[in-house]
C-alpha cells in the first residue's frame, strides 16, 4: 500500500467520524460564535456577581459561630425581624430556655427585631448577625420603672422610679454580647424630645445596663441613639468592652455618653470608636452623700486606642458623680477630633470622694476647644441634703505626650482654696494652638510639676524640671488665677 493511499483513507475515515453538517464552513463559524458567546456570558455574570459583592448589594452571609455548646436562634422562640412585630416575649422564652439549661447562645440573626426592654441571664451569650438590629420600642409605657440608683439618692433626671435599660441584668456572671457589628438601637429620638420638653416623669433607661455583675464581655457590636446613657456597667468587676462602635446625633441628643463606668473595679475599654452627645467615656462613682454612703469606688481601668468626638462635653471624663472614689486610672492612645473638650476631671464641693494616680499618655487632640479640663465647681446636686463641707480630694494626675492642632486653649486647671489639685505632671506636650491670648495655659490652686519642655509654655503654678530631673525654676505661686474660663 502506497503512502499516498494511506493518507487517502486516513482523511476518509476522518470525514466519517465528523457529522457532514460540521463541515461547512458557514456552519462550523455559526457554532465556534455560540460557544464563545456563551462562555462570554457566563464569564459577565460571575463578574458582575463579583462586583455587586463587592459593593455589598449582594452578601453572602457569614456563618454564626458556636461560642457555647448549647445554641439558640431567636426565630425558633416565634420572633419575626419585620421591623413591626413586638418580640419581647421571643427575647424572654429564648433567655428562659438558656437559664433552664444552665448556660448557652442566643442567636439574633438579619432582621430588624423590634422589642421592649429584657434581662439577660447568667452563662449567656447575646450574638448579633451581621445586619442584626435590635430596636428598642420607643414608647415610654413599654419600659418597666426600676427602683433608683442607691449611690444617686432619689433620682438622676426626676425623683422617684426610673425608667429600666432596654437590655438589663443583675447580679449575673459569665455575660458575652458579641456579633457581626449587628446593631443595638435605642431610637432615642422621641426620648430625648420629650425630656426637652420635660413631658417624662421618671429619669430615661439607658441602652444596655449591668449591675452587680462580673466576668462581662463586650464586643464587635454597634450601639447607637440611646434615650440616656449608653452603656452603664454599675458596681461590676473584670468588665471588658472591645471594638465597639457607640453613636448618638452630637447635638440634640442629651445625655447620651458612650461608657459610663460606674463604682467598676477591674475594667478595660479598647479599641473602640465612640461619637455621641455627651461624654464619650465618663468614670463615675455615685453622687454626694449617697455615693459617699455607698462607698464602691471606680479603679483599675484602662482606656486605650479609643476614637471619640464630643461637641458637648469631653473625649473622656472623671465625674462629676465621683463620691465613692476614683483611683488607678490609665487613658492612653486616645484620639479626640473636632470636639470641645479633650479629657476632663470635673467636681464640687458636696461630693467628698477622691480622684488619685491618673496616668494620661500618648493623647492627640485635633481641632479640639480646650484640651485638658480640671474643674472644681461643678455644682449639680440630688437634693439640699448634701454636705457642702464633703470636699473631694484631686492628687497624682499625670500628662504625657499630649499632641494636638487646631486646639484653642491646651490647658484649664481650676482649682480652689478649699479644692486645690495637687502633684500633676506635664511632660512631652506640643500642642498647636489657635487661641492668641497670652493666658492660654491657665491654672488657678494646682501644685505640680513640668518636666522638660513644652508647648505652649505652662503657667508659673507649676515647677519645672529638666529631662534630668533638675529642678530649673521653683513657681512663683500655687494659686495664681491665670484664668479665663468658659464653660
Amino acid at each position: 500500500m502506497t503512502d499516498s493511499f494511506r493518507l487517502q483513507h486516513r482523511k476518509l475515515e476522518y470525514k466519517r467520524l465528523i457529522p457532514s453538517f460540521l463541515l461547512s464552513h458557514h456552519t462550523l463559524l455559526t457554532l465556534l460564535w455560540t460557544i464563545g458567546f456563551i462562555l462570554i456570558v457566563a464569564w459577565q455574570r460571575t463578574a458582575v456577581e463579583r462586583l455587586l459583592i463587592y459593593r455589598g448589594s449582594v452578601t453572602i452571609p457569614r456563618p454564626i459561630p458556636n461560642l457555647r455548646p448549647l445554641v439558640f436562634n431567636l426565630s425558633d422562640f416565634g420572633a419575626v425581624g419585620d421591623g413591626v412585630t413586638v418580640n419581647t416575649k421571643a427575647f424572654e422564652r429564648a433567655i428562659l430556655e438558656i437559664k433552664k439549661r444552665g448556660g448557652g447562645q442566643l442567636n439574633v440573626e438579619p432582621g430588624y427585631w423590634l422589642t421592649a426592654p429584657f434581662n439577660l441571664t447568667s452563662h449567656m451569650t447575646l450574638f448579633l448577625a451581621e445586619n442584626a438590629v435590635i430596636l428598642g420600642i420607643d414608647d415610654e409605657s413599654y419600659w418597666p420603672l426600676l427602683p433608683p440608683l442607691p449611690s444617686y439618692g432619689y433620682g438622676r433626671e426626676r425623683r422617684g422610679p426610673r425608667y429600666g435599660s432596654l437590655i438589663h441584668g443583675q447580679n449575673l456572671k459569665d455575660v458575652v454580647i458579641t456579633g457581626h457589628n449587628g446593631t443595638i438601637n435605642g431610637q432615642g429620638r422621641s426620648w430625648w424630645e420629650k425630656y426637652r420638653k420635660k413631658l417624662l416623669n421618671h429619669t430615661r433607661g439607658p441602652l444596655l445596663q449591668l449591675m452587680w455583675s462580673r466576668d462581662i464581655h463586650i464586643s464587635d457590636v454597634t450601639f447607637r441613639d440611646s434615650p440616656f446613657w449608653t452603656l452603664h456597667p454599675y458596681d461590676c468587676q473584670n468588665v471588658v468592652i472591645r471594638n465597639v462602635t457607640i453613636l448618638a446625633p452630637l447635638t440634640d441628643a442629651p445625655n447620651t455618653d458612650g461608657i459610663d463606668p460606674d463604682s467598676c473595679v477591674d475594667m478595660v475599654i479598647e479599641d473602640s470608636y465612640i461619637s455621641v452627645g455627651d461624654d464619650g467615656v465618663a468614670i463615675k462613682s455615685g453622687w454626694d452623700q449617697y455615693g459617699i454612703a455607698y462607698s464602691r469606688p471606680s479603679s483599675n481601668i484602662t482606656i486605650r486606642n479609643l476614637i471619640v468626638r464630643s461637641m458637648i462635653s469631653a473625649g473622656v471624663s472623671i465625674g462629676s458623680e465621683m463620691s465613692g472614689g476614683v483611683s488607678n486610672i490609665i487613658v492612653e492612645n486616645l484620639l479626640v477630633w473636632n470636639s470641645k473638650r479633650g479629657i476632663r476631671i470635673k467636681t464640687s464641693p458636696g461630693r467628698g470622694g477622691h480622684i488619685r494616680h491618673v496616668i494620661y499618655h500618648n493623647l492627640t487632640l485635633q481641632n479640639v476647644r480646650v484640651g485638658i479640663v480640671i474643674k472644681t465647681d461643678y455644682n449639680e446636686h440630688p437634693d439640699e441634703g448634701y454636705d457642702p463641707k464633703a470636699l473631694p480630694v484631686i492628687e497624682d494626675i499625670s500628662f504625657t505626650g499630649i499632641r494636638g492642632q487646631g486646639v484653642r486653649i491646651p490647658a484649664r486647671i481650676y482649682g480652689s482654696p478649699e479644692i486645690p489639685v495637687q502633684n500633676v505632671t506635664f511632660q512631652d506636650m506640643s500642642v498647636g494652638i489657635t487661641y492668641k491670648k497670652k493666658r492660654i495655659f491657665q491654672c488657678s490652686f494646682v501644685q505640680g510639676r513640668v518636666i522638660g519642655k513644652i508647648f505652649p509654655a505652662p503657667c508659673e503654678n507649676l515647677d519645672w524640671y529638666d529631662d534630668g530631673g533638675k529642678l530649673l525654676r521653683r513657681s512663683t505661686t500655687k494659686n495664681a488665677k491665670d484664668l479665663d474660663y468658659d464653660r
